[in-house]
């Protein structure tokens, strides 16, 4: 592909017709393909009637994998362990850097907002909230060879400092020759592609059990349990289009995290930046897919022809240069604004999933910016850092859900309940407001609940 030019387009917010070219950029179809939302309705279906038996059955057919029981695709701490101590030690330290930089953040994110707490008013009543960690959590990391320890960590640690019983983690291992790695599926392997990295950061990010399972089988089976695997109560982590189906069928019977569109990453510079390391910035989403998006916005026109100057340059050294190359003149944009105001407006009708303020002076500009999933401050701190080891989460809201949604945290592996203490005597005001609401909407059992509670208040029986 590398002999079609790089053409991303160069916008003005001061042409007329910079509105519908905007939006045609901005435009992105989240609905599944027909074929594939009926073939994961019935491999769910099929998986919460057979269990372990449709799991095998499909691990077979898509993965290549050979196994007598689901007991044989199940990896164990050992495995993990074994893993981790075979790493290179520059592997094994930037793992550890990284959990433990991402548990630091989320140990911080618990004690602001995810403990329990209680007050009693005037009359006694007490009024709080209770915060428990969910039981048993299931995280889908991607296999094979898109493999991504980077994901099973975002996943894993915050689930573990919420205080989550039991994380359960599912991963393709598809054998060479197989369906999901592009072969015929005709393989009978037993193992499959196991990633190191993966099973390493598994030891380091503290998950309990593992299965070598993928696709919506995997999801269906943490969705409604099978002979082996356990059921749990939330689904979290990244997969193609399969996994992401199964995930919206099953929310309802276990919680999700979200349904995640493609990569996106905005730019807000003021020009003071190297080019070099802006179109490296663009690049770093561009090349996840085709269909990620990348958009530059900066009030000087210069330094926008010289950010795409650098990125012709840097382009044909990449790797994926053709996924870059296709995402970014499908759907990346240049835009020049007539200042950073005008930017920063921009951005927030976008709400990116990665925002980065590349100006000499971020916080001048960062109070105004309302919608993102993540925001980096300042001309070092490259998108990629938080990706892997900054401590936030990279699991962050897509396709404009940054306006009402928020970054995976504690607070995804936590519910809350609350708590409520009536005195006798908050009973009486409580009461008969209650009683008096009750009536209004004719629910004469809710009124007369509350008014048996209102003084002269009966003897209360001795408990046996």
């Amino acid at each position: 592909m590398m002999g079609t030019p790089l053409n991303i387009p160069l916008l003005d917010t001061r042409d007329a017709g910079f509105e519908q070219a905007f939006q045609a950029r901005l435009h992105w179809a989240a609905e599944t393909d027909a074929a594939i939302e009926q073939r994961v309705a019935d491999i769910l279906a099929d998986v919460r009637q057979r269990g372990d038996d449709a799991v095998l059955a499909y691990t077979q057919r898509f993965d290549g994998l050979q196994a007598g029981s689901v007991a044989e695709l199940e990896m164990t701490a050992a495995d993990f362990k074994a893993a981790f101590d075979g790493l290179p030690a520059a592997q094994r330290e930037a793992l550890e850097g990284a959990a433990r930089r991402v548990r630091t953040y989320h140990e911080a994110q618990k004690k602001a907002s995810g403990e329990s707490w209680s007050y009693r008013d005037e009359d006694g009543t007490l009024l709080g909230q209770k915060v428990t960690p969910l039981d048993r959590v299931g995280i889908y990391v991607p296999g094979g060879k898109a493999a991504y320890p980077s994901s099973l960590i975002m996943n894993a640690v915050p689930a573990h400092v919420a205080g989550v019983g039991e994380i359960i983690m599912v991963v393709p291992t598809p054998a060479r020759g197989s369906v999901a790695a592009g072969g015929s599926g005709e393989a009978s392997a037993t193992m499959g592609e196991r990633n190191e990295l993966v099973l390493a950061a598994a030891h380091v990010a503290g998950v309990s059990r593992a299965f070598t399972i993928g696709g919506a089988q995997a999801v269906a089976a943490l969705a409604y349990g099978t002979q082996s695997i356990p059921k749990v109560d939330k689904i979290t982590g990244p997969g193609n289009a399969y996994v992401a189906s199964a995930k919206k069928r099953v929310f309802g019977s276990v919680g999700i995290d979200m349904i995640a569109g493609p990569s996106e990453i905005l730019v807000l510079a003021d020009g003071t930046t190297p080019a070099e390391w802006v179109a490296m910035d663009l690049f770093s989403q561009a090349e996840h897919d085709e269909l990620a998006q990348s958009i530059l916005l900066c009030p000087d026109a210069a330094y926008l022809d010289a950010v795409q100057a650098a990125m012709a340059r840097l382009l044909p050294e990449m790797p994926r240069r053709d996924i870059i190359l296709k995402s970014l003149n499908d759907r990346g944009a240049l835009i020049l604004t007539r200042d950073m105001a005008e930017a920063c407006a921009i951005s927030n009708r976008i709400a990116p999933e990665h925002l980065e303020v590349s100006s000499r002076d971020p916080h001048q500009w960062e109070p105004v910016l309302r919608h993102a999933g993540a925001i980096f401050l300042g001309a070092y701190t490259s998108e990629s850092l938080g990706d892997y080891c900054a401590g936030p989460n990279h699991v962050l809201p897509t396709s404009g859900t940054a306006r009402f949604s928020s970054p995976l945290g504690v607070y995804d592996f936590q519910k809350r309940s609350s708590l409520i203490e009536v005195s006798a005597q908050g009973a009486q005001g409580l009461g008969a407001i209650a009683a008096e609401l009750a009536y209004g909407e004719g629910l004469q059992a809710h009124a007369r609940a509350a008014e048996f509670r209102l003084a002269p208040v009966p003897p209360m029986r001795a408990s046996t």
